[in-house]
């Protein structure tokens, strides 16, 4: 590898990435301020009447060319479309969650906010009865034909997007097609495994190998990385090597019943081998603190050789940049790891149908018609269109009735990976409030190695073992969101000193008692109160059938 010009290109990367979130943060302190003061005037003497505000992160394949949202080519195409203007209120990057505190405790509210609403402290029904946001139900059924007929069409969607109390709260991310819903796993160095003549790890046994060949023969400080505490994936999240033992680092479900993966024995024997792992120095050092651009370095520069990512953002982003410094650099995918071989695995990243994120509506709203009718728009049969595709004749053109991406995607003169040239001009690659198509994945997942990819982390039983999106009462989500503010930080810091080696493997019995002292048993009833009625409402819909 000609590693000078590696890590100058790695070199450029980091530095663009350090001044794009410089330059977003004093975009986004600006127009926060701009926000506030606009809706200071439109309220006290109507100006700007027709300009709606939308609070929104950024995100990150489309922060890494343009710093704002009115600059970006899908949003001035959608603004276009509907006939309504907006002006964007942008958080910091990876700063959404301190930032929708601060803009709730501020009292001055954008018209729209898209958000995780669904683990909103108390749940969203609270947001609702505190006064953030508004009950949707009115409204959609005035204003939003195109996702009142999807909702019609799809009852099974329509329960998970209502709380318990019937409360629609968002315009939803919905995924349309199960192959959709996984899109990530774990990735190593092929051209690696070839050199030392060894195979695609299956068990934890071969990735031990692995790592420990990558780690001796190539002299790599990080031969496995992954996103570290302050993420969701935490390397384990959607199954990664703790689905291995037969648990999940979350709830899951077991021939119905409701589990808390953390506290059961499974979770122990990983802490285990990560414990091992971590003092053989087979994983990253820095693994508390890894984000995605640090991720991104890892793989692009050779410091690692393993990790688990997206497809698209990991395989398809990084393949053709490792190739233009090393024509035999290659990348495959490994299927989620098991223990025994011959087994399939138990769990896997994969996504609920409908996404956490979402967009409300305050309840400062000054004219809520317009902008229900705006975010009912990608439901769409036009919508739909923009959303996942573009603009016709721009960014995909239509052969034989399907919608074919265009070399403005695909092949970006101006060398932009896919990933990052659909956030330019399309929302299909990450949320928004639309339905996602699959026409989209088979396009944008264009190299083998990306197919193969979603063929081996589909081949799991995550299916059966997931819990679905439980619509909860605003008693219930109030009550789970305090036990799992606590027992969340409870699982995280034990995970990392047991890992660490700060503290003894033997202090697992006491941390899982602690769990029961922060009530998780109570957690799991609710959540298993919740998946009852969820699958007793639809048993009641097809005996109405």
């Amino acid at each position: 590898m000609r590693r000078g010009t590696i890590f100058a290109r790695v070199g450029t990367i980091v530095l663009a990435a350090a001044l794009l979130a410089s330059c977003g943060r004093l975009a986004a302190d600006s127009q926060i301020v701009e926000g506030k003061d606009r809706i200071g005037r439109d309220e006290g003497n109507g100006q700007n009447e027709g300009t709606l505000t939308y609070w929104a992160e950024l995100n990150g394949n489309a922060a890494g060319i343009k710093s704002t949202f009115q600059e970006v080519p899908f949003f001035q195409e959608w603004q276009r479309k509907t006939g309504v203007k907006l002006t964007f209120i942008q958080p910091p990057s990876n700063q959404a969650k301190e930032a929708i505190n601060v803009l709730l405790a501020s009292g001055e509210l954008p018209d729209m906010i898209e958000y995780e609403w669904s683990k909103f402290p108390g749940g969203p029904e609270k947001a609702i009865q505190d006064g953030y946001i508004l009950k949707l139900n009115d409204a959609i059924d005035r204003y939003a034909p195109n996702l009142k007929k999807y909702l019609r069409e799809h009852p099974d969607i329509d329960k998970q997007i209502r709380t318990a109390d019937g409360s629609y709260y968002v315009f939803p991310f919905i995924q349309g097609d199960d192959r959709l819903r996984t899109y990530q796993g774990p990735i190593l160095r092929k051209d690696w495994l070839d050199e030392l003549g060894l195979g695609i790890p299956i068990t934890i046994d071969d990735w031990h190998e692995v790592l420990q060949a990558f780690k001796k023969e190539k002299q790599i400080e990080a031969p496995l990385t992954f996103l570290g505490v302050p993420y969701p994936l935490f390397g384990i999240e959607g199954g990664g090597f703790v689905g291995a033992f037969g648990v999940k680092k979350d709830f899951y479900l077991e021939d119905g019943i409701v589990k808390f993966g953390p506290q059961e024995q499974g979770y122990k024997e990983f802490l285990a081998l990560f414990r091992d792992w971590y003092a053989e120095g087979l994983i990253d050092p820095n693994f508390a603190a890894v984000d995605s651009v640090t991720q991104d370095v890892s793989m692009l520069s050779g410091r690692s050789g393993a990790c688990i990512w997206n497809a698209g953002a990991g395989i398809g982003t990084w393949l053709p940049i490792l190739k233009e410094n090393e024509s035999a650099a290659q990348l495959a995918a490994a299927p989620y790891p098991i223990l025994h071989k011959g087994d399939q695995p138990k769990f896997g990243q994969r996504a609920p149908a409908i996404g956490s994120s979402g967009v409300a509506i305050s309840s400062s709203i000054r004219n809520l018609e317009e902008a229900v009718r705006m975010l009912d728009y990608g439901y769409g049969p036009e919508g739909h269109m923009l959303f996942n595709f573009g603009i016709e004749n721009l960014s995909y053109t239509m052969s034989d009735g399907y919608p074919a991406y265009t070399g403005l995607i695909l092949n970006n003169p101006d060398k932009l990976a896919p990933s990052q040239a659909l956030a330019m001009y399309t929302r299909a690659s990450y949320f928004g409030p639309f339905v996602q198509d699959v026409r989209y994945m088979e396009q944008y997942y264009m190299l083998p190695e990306q197919k193969e990819a979603i063929r081996l982390w589909t081949d799991t039983a995550a299916a059966l073992h997931t819990l679905p999106a439980t619509p909860k009462t605003g008693k219930e989500s109030a009550e789970l969101s305090v036990i799992m503010q606590d027992v969340s930080t409870l699982v995280d810091e034990m995970s990392l000193k047991i890992i660490l080696g700060i503290e003894p493997l033997s202090a697992f019995d006491a941390y899982v008692d602690r769990l029961k002292s922060l009530n998780i048993d109570r957690a799991i009833q609710l959540q298993q109160a919740a998946l009852d009625r969820y699958n007793q409402s639809l048993l009641d819909e097809e005996i109405r059938k």
